[in-house]
């Protein structure tokens, strides 16, 4: 068993509009949350007392503890305010996907039991076919405008007197987020007071922040890594987030240079846009300090490129899941010459087991690959109403499967090979595709990468590889990709077929999106 070297945290039992804006009133006029694109400000002072007036509002329309309210949004300065409002008034909020369809949205609210829609206007049709086809949604409120329905900005008005609910921060649940659906169908993970507010106190002796931090936020916060990273750990900290509604690399590199961004929370993605791409050089990036990069497979090469051209230390990684509230393992701020590649250790609190593939029963010592599992705090109660996968996650000892191969170095830390499900098995030989993707990826010509298994004429598991290349390299053939892979790793690890495409289909977490590629092979 692997235990954190950091000393132990004790568990945080308040709500989590508590753990996180209670000290929130005494930072005053603090810019708690920056519009990257039009400037608007609200001080921590604003986030408060607007948070407290909306719950008011909630509690006044009639939401009470046990209710679900959906938050439907692109990232937004009222989207934590919203979060936090229906906390206050007792609910569980169930972040959705702003690009979710009606039918996929009202899957979510069914299963959750929804009866509170939070959406904006240009996501409002949606929003109303969803709730049409759902059924039970009493209220569709809107954070902007709309004809017809009442808006977050008017409920701020409201005079009621703000909520008092009894929250048992171990049993409540604070958030519902949907797990992406890319190894099966989308559950709703139920992660209770404790274990979000707790899991904060774990990852801040690794991650500190403070009031003159600046932290660009364009992950989206429906998502688990968002909600904690960009909008839970900077605000309970003190720092100012800056805000943009979705990626697009012009607007966030002047968004850093604009608002002198001190650090940046990214997927694999934008690691590779920050490394590869011409108009980088375009912009001032030098007030940054550090880059965290998690949610999927990061290649060191990729990080250490991407590092050099900024002038910063490493791009360090960190490890979760949705179900892990959501973290067990970052590269410190404050670390040293990490080794390349590493996640990080482990953070306060937390233990872990490397298991054998072969036999679950089996611990594995330092630089054993099995499958990593997780003891914590921060571990969440369970998928909203399927026991089954719930047991099936989580044993009978309290240890949650990840799903996730590793092995652990001499000094604690973790790296992560692939996914159990996703390990291309040739010929009986374990092939990690995240492996072949990095490899892929230091070939000049190619922009974008990712790898599958699929069968072959044989019945044989080989890895075909989906290539976006570099506009530099509109010739680049399917002979030279194999030949660089070849070139690079044993016999049995080559890349067998090769389709360029014009994009890999990513999850907003930047998580592949193998299920589609498998639909195209």
């Amino acid at each position: 068993m692997f235990r954190s070297e950091y000393a132990d945290v004790p568990a945080v039992e308040q709500p989590i509009h508590e753990a996180v804006l209670g000290g929130a009133a005494e930072r005053g006029d603090t810019p708690a949350l920056v519009d990257g694109v039009d400037g608007t400000t609200l001080t921590y002072g604003q986030l408060d007392h607007f948070h407290r007036r909306l719950a008011a509002a909630f509690a006044e329309a009639g939401v009470r503890k046990g209710d679900v309210l959906a938050l439907h949004s692109p990232n937004t300065i009222a989207f934590p305010t919203a979060f936090y409002a229906a906390t206050r008034a007792g609910a569980s909020v169930t972040t959705v996907h702003p690009l979710a369809t009606a039918e996929e949205f009202a899957k979510q609210l069914r299963d959750s039991a929804a009866s509170w829609i939070v959406t904006v206007s240009p996501l409002l049709e949606t929003a109303r076919q969803a709730a049409e086809l759902a059924g039970g949604v009493r209220e569709i409120f809107v954070c902007d405008q709309a004809a017809g329905h009442r808006s977050l900005i008017e409920l701020l008005g409201s005079t009621a007197p703000e909520p008092q609910v009894d929250i048992d921060p171990v049993e409540d649940v604070a958030a519902l987020p949907y797990s992406s659906g890319t190894t099966g169908v989308p559950k709703g993970v139920m992660l209770t007071h404790r274990s979000i507010a707790t899991n904060l106190a774990q990852l801040s002796p690794c991650m500190p922040m403070g009031s003159g931090d600046r932290i660009l936020a364009v992950l989206p916060f429906f998502h688990i890594y968002g909600l904690t990273a960009l909008i839970n750990a900077p605000l309970r900290q003190g720092a100012t987030v800056v805000v943009l509604p979705r990626f697009d690399l012009d607007t966030f590199l002047a968004a850093i240079q604009k608002h002198h961004i001190t650090g940046l929370y990214v997927a694999p993605p934008i690691v590779l846009a920050l490394a590869k791409h011409p108009a980088v050089a375009q912009y001032d990036l030098s007030s940054l300090k550090y880059i965290i990069c998690s949610a999927a497979p990061l290649d060191a090469a990729l990080a250490a490129a991407c590092s050099q051209r900024l002038g910063l230390p490493p791009v360090g990684q960190a490890y979760g899941m949705t179900e892990l509230s959501p973290g067990t393992h970052v590269v410190p701020l404050d670390a040293e010459n990490p080794p390349p590649g590493t996640v990080g250790k482990l953070i306060a609190g937390t233990e872990m087991r490397i298991v054998s593939l072969d036999d679950p029963a089996k611990d594995l010592g330092v630089g054993e690959a099995g499958e990593i599992t997780i003891r914590g705090p921060q571990v969440m109660k369970g998928y909203l109403g399927r026991p089954d996968a719930t047991a099936a996650m989580i044993d009978a000892d309290g240890w949650l499967h990840t799903g996730d191969v590793g092995h652990v170095d001499a000094d604690g830390w973790l790296f992560v090979v692939d996914r159990v499900k996703e390990l291309i098995k040739y010929k009986g030989f374990q092939v990690a595709p995240a492996e072949l993707e990095a490899l892929l990826l230091t070939h000049p010509g190619i922009a974008d990468a990712a790898v599958i298994g699929v069968y072959n004429e044989d019945n044989n598991e080989v890895p075909h590889a989906f290539v976006v290349r570099q506009p530099s390299a509109p010739d680049l053939t399917e002979g030279e990709v194999m030949m660089h892979v070849a070139e690079r790793v044993a016999p049995y690890k080559r890349v067998r077929m090769v389709t360029f495409v014009d994009g890999v289909p990513r999850a907003a977490s930047g998580k592949i999106l193998r299920r589609q590629l498998r639909s195209l092979s």
